[in-house]
């Protein structure tokens, strides 16, 4: 539940902290003294729309944190799927709002975006205020009550899963489709260059080895002649390189180069030095012998070559190549282009079938949310009935008509509820006949069946009891505190039949300062609790009758 609620520098708050208790807790004060800023505070935990207007001072940050006690255990899953701190004795959820605009959300002091501070939120805290009232009037949030009611949400998120695995399949057979034609439209063009690039044959690093021939070819006679050249400097002229070393190991074969070091310094090793020089240059003038040998001036092979690379040009300048082997990649495209046009059918038909085995799986499992939706429609009717009448709706007639359609998301139905509340009248949608009084009466009803059913531990109610009075307020007090025998709720109310059934009551005020209007927020005590009820019946000055009236009310 909600224990603690922090605001600073939000409107007309400039630093405010509340404790919760448990159980009803009702919020009462003056018109525009504050009680719709705290209730628009609370929401931006819920991940409502940051604005910069609410900062009262733009040199601070507009800040709100809630702190909630005993989080169930049946939220670990989605903390854990956040990878957020799991601490359930006491989850601190926080947001900041700075003057430039930027919006921060944290979830026990972690960083999180709004989706995931929305997440957790939605699943703590259920604010009730006119903007949900009129969302019941619209035929998703209808649907959304009778799938609530059903515990349809394992059914659904199972249809919903086959339904996204049927559109990624359509999606597929629209663009094999789309891909088909356009590969049939092109068909000629590509058999035409997939039979010139088939007798070229192009093959993988054809071109740049043919390249490199062309130049040895082209200056062969050179090349060789060079290559001779060292050859003969390293090993057969008579002052060759290996004659000249072999005769320098012989003059210092007999020098003793232990005389030249004093103690402590390394061997130079020379002879082991030029015997590895001298295996290193023989090793390098057989590879140069050998390129020499292989150097041949041929004419008819240069030509042929040449002919060979001019080809391979001219056909990557036709098909615009410019990438290594790119004439051998466009000849493997085409081909696989051409044999699945070629096979093109099959494959479709395979998965056209595929599809539809894929929707009688899927009309199957809207047939079955269908049936229980049917039947969770007309218990919700009766049992909506019987909750609603008591509060001043005695003629009142309530159907849910669920009415099949074409496959979506939500599965085929739609959901719309009718009412009538008068004798000899048509059921008709909710919201052509309900006046607001009605409708606030009809919201707390489903709100109070509801709430038996959500594990959601805290249900805020902004002046919920709005357009009634007298015994039809009571009993309207009445539900929501047997609401809050299991749970805890939060009150905003003008009503004292309804205020007096709290267990504890938050007075929200104005006052003025040096420069400014604040709002604030005391808890009463019970004899200001007293008083405040007084007041709310008789108006700003309590008289002994207002007095005498509230007592009896919180007896």
């Amino acid at each position: 539940m909600l224990s603690k609620l922090t605001i600073r520098n939000y409107a007309l708050i400039d630093s405010l902290s509340l404790d919760f208790s448990d159980g009803l807790t009702i919020i009462t004060g003056e018109t525009g003294a504050g009680k719709s800023i705290m209730l628009g505070a609370l929401s931006m935990l819920l991940g409502a729309r940051a604005e910069t207007r609410v900062i009262a001072d733009s040199n601070a940050k507009s800040v709100v944190e809630a702190r909630f006690s005993n989080v169930a255990p049946s939220l670990r899953s989605v903390f854990e799927q956040h990878q957020l701190d799991w601490i359930p004795e006491e989850t601190i959820i926080r947001r900041e709002i700075s003057a430039s605009g930027r919006s921060r959300a944290f979830v026990n002091d972690s960083p999180v975006n709004l989706q995931t501070l929305s997440d957790i939120t939605s699943l703590l805290v259920d604010i009730h205020s006119q903007h949900s009232t009129l969302s019941l009037l619209q035929g998703r949030s209808q649907l959304e009550v009778i799938d609530s009611f059903a515990d349809n949400s394992s059914y659904l998120a199972d249809y919903r899963e086959a339904f996204a695995d049927y559109r990624r399949l359509h999606s597929a057979i629209r663009r094999r489709r789309e891909e088909l034609e356009s590969n049939r439209k092109n068909m000629a063009i590509m058999a035409f260059q997939l039979e010139q690039l088939d007798k070229l044959d192009p093959k993988p690093g054809e071109l740049e080895s043919i390249e490199k021939e062309f130049d040895i070819l082209s200056d062969a006679d050179e090349i060789r002649e060079r290559l001779s050249a060292a050859y003969r400097k390293m090993d057969i002229s008579d002052d060759s390189a290996l004659m000249a070393l072999a005769e320098t190991v012989e003059h210092l074969r007999h020098v003793d180069f232990s005389l030249f070091s004093t103690p402590g310094d390394e061997d130079p090793a020379i002879m082991e030095r030029l015997s590895q020089v001298g295996v290193e240059l023989r090793d390098i003038a057989d590879t140069v012998r050998g390129y020499c040998e292989s150097v041949n001036s041929d004419p008819v092979r240069l030509s042929k070559i040449s002919q060979r690379m001019q080809q391979l040009y001219e056909a990557e300048k036709y098909f615009r190549i410019s990438e290594k082997d790119g004439l051998v990649k466009l000849r493997d495209e085409l081909r696989a282009q051409v044999n699945s046009v070629n096979c093109g059918d099959s494959d479709l038909a395979e998965m056209e079938a595929e599809a539809r085995r894929k929707a009688r799986q899927l009309k199957m499992k809207a047939n079955d949310l269908t049936v229980r939706r049917v039947k969770a429609a007309g218990d919700f009717a009766e049992l909506l009935t019987l909750t609603a009448i008591p509060l001043g709706l005695p003629n009142l007639h309530f159907e849910v008509a669920v009415t099949q359609g074409k496959l979506g998301v939500d599965g085929q139905d739609t959901v719309e509820f009718l009412t009538a509340f008068n004798k000899n009248q048509m059921p008709m949608p909710l919201g052509k006949v309900a006046s607001g009084g009605e409708m606030s009466r009809l919201m707390l009803s489903v709100k109070s069946i509801m709430s038996g059913r959500m594990d959601m531990p805290t249900v805020i109610f902004d002046e919920i009891d709005t357009g009634v009075s007298g015994e039809i307020a009571d009993k309207m007090g009445a539900m929501m505190q047997s609401m809050a025998m299991g749970k805890q709720v939060l009150a905003i109310t003008h009503l004292p039949q309804v205020a007096a059934k709290g267990v504890a009551h938050l007075y929200v005020y104005k006052e003025d300062s040096e420069s400014r209007t604040v709002s604030n927020v005391r808890t009463l005590s019970e004899e200001e609790r007293l008083r405040e009820i007084a007041r709310m019946i008789s108006g700003s000055s309590v008289t002994p009758e207002a007095l005498s009236a509230a007592k009896a009310l919180m007896a």
